[in-house]
C-alpha cells in the first residue's frame, strides 16, 4: 500500500499579504454597458466582493474550519491526490466517495459531511450512515496539477476507485455532479466489482430519439436550457477545452479575475432568483474561489475540459443508477433520457428548489435525496 499522509490547509502570512496587495491594486475592466448580468459579472459586485474580501474576510477562520475534517494525501499513478476522509462512528456504514466538478472544490461538500456521517448526531437514523471520502480532482484544490495529458474523467474514476481499495473499501457507492458526475459515471463504468451503485446530480442522459414527438414539461424546458447553454452560457467551457493555458495566466495573476470566472457562474448556475448571494453566503463562495486561488490552479482546473469535454465517455453502466434532478440545472434529464442510458436506474426524482451545486446550495435536500437513492440502490 503506497502511503497515505496526513493534510493541513495551511497558508503562510505572505500569501495572504500578497493577496491583499493584489486586490488592492487591482487595475479594473471599464463599467458594462448594461444593466444586467448578460455581459458577464457586473463591475459595481465584483469591486464590492474583492473589496470585502481584502479588508474584511477572515481567512484563518474560514482555514480552521476547512481544516475541521481529517485530510490527506496519497500517490496514485505518479500525481498526489489530496482528500478528505471521515469514518462514521457507525460500524455498519458504507463507504461513499464525493466529487466535485468545476468551478467547485470540496468546500460544497462542507455543509453535508456530518449528517452523512453521523446521521444520529444530526437527528438521523444509524441505518444511513457513510464512512465518507471527498478528493480534489486532479489539478484542483490541493491535488497535485497533472504534468502530462491523458487526466480525463476515465483516468481520473480509475485514479478514485484505486484511492477507495487503498483506505481499505472492498465496497462502496459514488456521488457526484458536473465533472464529478461524469467521474462517477466513469467509476459505475469501470468498477462494478467494487462500485455497488452511484448517484448523480447532474447526469448525461441525451435526449432519445423516440421522445422528441411527445416531449415532457420537464424535457421541453431541459431541450431550451441545453440551447441557452449553448447560446449565452457556454463561452468559459470553450475557451477551457480549447485554450486552457492562454486562459490560465490572467486566473493565476488576478485575484479579481479569478474570482469574477467563478463567481458569475454562483450566479448563472444557482437557484438565487438573480443574485448569487440569494442561494450561498459571500464567504461560502470565497471559500471556494480560495481553493482556486492558492494553490494557482487556473490553468490546471481548466486542462480537464482540454482533456475531456470533446468526447465525453458513454459506456454502458451496469450498476444501480439514482439521479436527483434540481430545477435549475444546467443539463435535466427525464426519467426515460436516463433509463435509456442507464439500464438499472433505481432512483429519479425531479426536485422543485435549487440548482448546479446541490449540496453547497441545498444540503437538506442534497442529503434527503442522497439517502432515499442509496436505500433503493443498496435495498
Amino acid at each position: 500500500m503506497s502511503e497515505i499522509t496526513p493534510f493541513e490547509i495551511n497558508i503562510s502570512d505572505d500569501q495572504i499579504a500578497d493577496l491583499k496587495t493584489r486586490l488592492a491594486n487591482t487595475r479594473w475592466a471599464d463599467e458594462e454597458t448594461v444593466d444586467d448580468w448578460s455581459q458577464g459579472i457586473p463591475l459595481a459586485y465584483l469591486q464590492e466582493v474583492c473589496e470585502y474580501w481584502g479588508k474584511e474576510y477572515d481567512w484563518r477562520d474560514r482555514e480552521s474550519k476547512l481544516n475541521r475534517f481529517p485530510q490527506f494525501k496519497t500517490e496514485i499513478s505518479g500525481l498526489g491526490i489530496h482528500f478528505i476522509h471521515v469514518k462514521s462512528p457507525e460500524p455498519s456504514a458504507t463507504p461513499l466517495i464525493m466529487t466535485h466538478g468545476w468551478p467547485g472544490s470540496i468546500v460544497e461538500f462542507q455543509k453535508v459531511i456530518g449528517p452523512l456521517s453521523d446521521p444520529v448526531a444530526h437527528g438521523g437514523q444509524a441505518e444511513d450512515a457513510f464512512h465518507i471520502v471527498c478528493p480534489s480532482l486532479p489539478g484542483y484544490g490541493f491535488s497535485d496539477k497533472p504534468t502530462e495529458t491523458g487526466w480525463g474523467v476515465q483516468k481520473i474514476g480509475d485514479t478514485f476507485a484505486e484511492l477507495m481499495a487503498r483506505l481499505g473499501y472492498e465496497k462502496y457507492v459514488a456521488q457526484g455532479g458536473d465533472w464529478g458526475a461524469m467521474v462517477t459515471t466513469c467509476i459505475g463504468g469501470q468498477d462494478p466489482t467494487h462500485c455497488l451503485g452511484i448517484h448523480l446530480n447532474m447526469p448525461i442522459a441525451p435526449p432519445t430519439e423516440d421522445s422528441m414527438d411527445n416531449l415532457t414539461e420537464l424535457e421541453q424546458s431541459a431541450l431550451a436550457g441545453m440551447q441557452h447553454y449553448q447560446e449565452k452560457d457556454s463561452g468559459y467551457s470553450k475557451q477551457q477545452s480549447t485554450r486552457p493555458q492562454s486562459l490560465g495566466y490572467g486566473l493565476v495573476d488576478s485575484p479579481a479575475g479569478q474570482a469574477g470566472w467563478i463567481l458569475e457562474k454562483f450566479w448563472s448556475w444557482t437557484d438565487c432568483n438573480g443574485h448569487p448571494e440569494n442561494a450561498l453566503t459571500r464567504d461560502e463562495m470565497l471559500d471556494n474561489v480560495m481553493l482556486y486561488w492558492w494553490p494557482a490552479t487556473g490553468a490546471s482546473s481548466a486542462r480537464l475540459y482540454w482533456e475531456s469535454f470533446a468526447g465525453p465517455p458513454m459506456m454502458e453502466i451496469e450498476v444501480p443508477v439514482g439521479v436527483s434532478i434540481f430545477p435549475h440545472e444546467i443539463f435535466k434529464s427525464s426519467r426515460r433520457w436516463c433509463e435509456a442510458r442507464f439500464k438499472k436506474l433505481a432512483y429519479h426524482n425531479v426536485l422543485d428548489q435549487g440548482g448546479h451545486f446541490a449540496a453547497f446550495e441545498q444540503p437538506e435536500l442534497f442529503i434527503d435525496e442522497l439517502r432515499a437513492a442509496f436505500r433503493k440502490i443498496l435495498a
